[in-house]
């Protein structure tokens, strides 16, 4: 898989987050080594420390279905920005 189709992936799943406070939808399309794309996005609880990042959400769903850290190979992240979103400050 190129990385512009993993980035698309990534821009598609913005729509499906839950951002009532921040209003910055986030998405993200983890890619594995067997190709197997997983995507994220982040949800927002009005507890700050209660909110989970997009980035998390898709390497937590990979690992419920049992891969590992080693099996990761890419991540595409994307926000409603100008210019490159890197992951966020827990993720990096």
């Amino acid at each position: 898989m190129n990385k512009e189709i993993l980035m698309e992936s990534a821009r598609n799943m913005k729509e499906k987050a839950y951002v009532p406070y921040s209003k910055f939808p986030v998405g993200v399309a983890l890619l594995l080594k067997d190709g197997t794309v997983i995507n994220g996005v982040n949800v927002e609880n009005v507890s700050l420390g209660a909110t989970n990042c997009a980035e998390r959400t898709a390497i937590f769903t990979a690992i419920s279905n049992g891969y590992k850290k080693g099996d990761f190979q890419a991540i595409a992240v994307a926000g409603d920005t100008v210019d490159f979103l890197p992951p966020c400050s827990i993720c990096r």
